[in-house]
């Protein structure tokens, strides 16, 4: 922050040098500028819920809103930046960590299924996700999309979401990071963490290494995208080398004795492993909000998304398969899983080569995610539903510097108190939701466009997405409460298909995508929407229970915000 100072220009007119802030910057709406602005705008709060819950934004509006950054991104990425930005995003503590816990306590050998299952879901996504990047390309990401096909008060509740789903995955990847660079040093995975006997169990164990990490992270974000893209691209070509050795020196110490039984947890077992391991699968929305600084959108964000998804997925099925057949699920690590498998099998000088992989690995998903969740906040603060401050765009570096600096602080605090599994559950229930409601989204924005699509079709339209929500949550619900029971499957899975074939024949489509489309809509993106709620119901309830805290907070929030913005 600087001092302000006005100097003459030679015209007579003023010259602002340095960057300052004032009130402005934090709240300059009219609400806020005197006691009685202050009155009347809670006079007026009944009026202002109700134009908040129905208002919806256009694509137009999400565009112009750029210009309240003072400054342009850079447009300085291309496919081949993207692809590697989404491999650099998604790999990282994921599978280096949570496969070993997963394995030994959820899915045993069946884990490879496990991340089948989340890579459809996450691939179904990535569909819905890249048409709305290529129409609206914003550094918004879904809280664009939301915002234009859902309203405001969806976009505000699914904005939090987002940021928390940064936060959070930042700091489990952080923490990660060292329980693989204390693996790289020889010691324990739990060895430079600090003990708080006064803390709760779960938020006691300190991590200081996690915090610097994010504080380097956060420089390296701030100083260029084009430069972070460069880092990301050297240290994910190291990555892919590891993992490559990985697979095949794994393979070579595998014993097929180790595959039986497949399923000890059977068919439950595989789901949860399923919901929680698509926390390995976060992180490719990131490379959606970099839409902005992207050359060919319409090109290269199709071919930057769905490729670095497909790599990913069969990248993690080969790791989980090397895995399980490395060892017995009941001995995995679920600190350093990989590590730890091949100092068991006698060759621990690979565990050095395995966990500095990792680190590597890690080091971009910090990276990606950095940048990510900073171009979230600076375009959420475009729109004035976070102060304007967040969304100022250095002219310099082309970043935006105080998303970025906030964002990351707020990992590294995370990062520093509370244990990978607490994150780890609850990061996966924010990205289902907001995945889920971006492929709802999907559907409202090529079936009803205000003033071409009759009252008829709107209604039409309505019942049949609440009729697929319905009966998506039924099926979850009934999972995740009955054990054994199969009957209800009966009626909701039928009430699935025929809301979505309903759409399909009897709803004509009002808008086509104009560069780049999601193929078999209204299909793929109904699936989408059935997968990811029937993973939330294989969740556990504390990790509900902290997602409806949060999420209540939101409706907080937002009251408080209608009352005067």
């Amino acid at each position: 922050m600087g001092i302000e100072s006005e100097v003459p220009e030679s015209g007579g007119g003023i010259r602002r040098r340095n960057c300052v802030c004032t009130k402005d910057d934090f709240l300059p709406e009219e609400s806020f500028k005197s006691w009685r602005n202050y009155a009347n705008a809670l006079r007026q709060t009944p009026t202002r819920l109700i134009e908040r819950a129905l208002t919806r934004s256009n694509d137009e509006a999400e565009l112009e809103a750029k210009s309240r950054s003072h400054h342009e991104m850079k447009k300085t990425l291309t496919w081949w930046d993207l692809i590697w930005f989404g491999m650099g995003a998604v790999i990282g503590a994921g599978i280096f960590v949570l496969t070993g816990l997963e394995a030994s306590q959820d899915a045993g050998p069946a884990v490879v299924l496990s991340y089948a299952v989340s890579g459809l879901s996450a691939l179904l996504s990535v569909f819905c996700y890249t048409e709305f990047a290529v129409e609206i390309p914003v550094a918004g990401g879904s809280f664009a999309y939301l915002r234009v096909e859902l309203g405001d008060f969806v976009a505000f509740i699914a904005a939090g979401n987002i940021l928390l789903e940064y936060v959070i995955g930042g700091a489990a990847v952080a923490r990660s990071w060292t329980s693989y660079f204390a693996t790289l040093l020889n010691f324990k995975p739990e060895k430079f963490l600090i003990t708080a006997h006064g803390l709760t169990k779960g938020y006691n164990q300190l991590d200081p290494i996690a915090v610097a990490v994010c504080f380097i992270i956060c420089i390296i974000a701030i100083r260029s995208t084009k430069g972070s893209s460069r880092l990301n691209y050297v240290a994910s070509i190291i990555h892919i080398v590891v993992i490559v050795f990985i697979i095949i020196c794994g393979l070579i110490k595998a014993d097929t004795k180790n595959y039986t039984p497949f399923t000890p947890f059977g068919a439950r077992g595989i789901f949860k492993a399923s919901a929680v391991l698509f926390f390995a699968y976060v992180g490719f929305d990131a490379v959606s909000t970099m839409a902005e600084e992207t050359k060919d959108p319409a090109r290269d964000i199709p071919i930057g998304l769905v490729g670095s998804m497909v790599i990913t997925t069969t990248v993690y099925c080969l790791l989980a398969i090397t895995l399980c057949l490395m060892q017995p699920y009941q001995s995995i690590d679920p600190h350093a899983p990989f590590s730890v498998a091949f100092k068991a099998v006698g060759w621990s000088w690979a565990q050095y080569i395995v966990a500095a992989g990792a680190l590597k690995g890690m080091t971009s998903v910090l990276l990606v995610g950095a940048v990510g969740q900073a171009r979230y906040l600076t375009h959420i603060a475009r729109t004035h539903m976070m102060p304007p401050w967040f969304s100022y765009v250095d002219e310099q570096t082309g970043t935006p510097v105080n998303a970025t600096a906030v964002m990351m602080s707020a990992t590294a605090v995370i990062a520093f108190f509370t244990k990978l599994e607490i994150l780890s559950n609850l990061l996966s229930i924010s990205t289902l939701f907001i995945f889920m409601l971006v492929a709802l989204a999907l559907l409202v924005r090529r079936y009803y466009v205000s003033g071409v699509t009759t009252n008829a079709n709107r209604n039409k339209l309505i019942i049949c997405l609440l009729l697929i929500l319905g009966s998506s949550i039924a099926t979850a619900a009934y999972w995740g409460l009955s054990e054994k029971g199969w009957i209800a499957y009966c009626f909701t899975l039928p009430i699935w298909l025929s809301a979505t074939a309903g759409i399909c024949i009897f709803i004509p489509q009002a808008r086509n995508p104009k560069l780049w489309g999601v193929p078999l809509v209204p299909w793929l993106p109904s699936l989408s929407i059935a997968i990811n709620i029937f993973l939330l119901g294989s969740i556990d309830k504390d990790s509900f229970i902290r997602f409806a805290g949060w999420t209540s907070l939101l409706f907080g929030v937002t009251f408080l915000a209608t009352c005067f913005i």
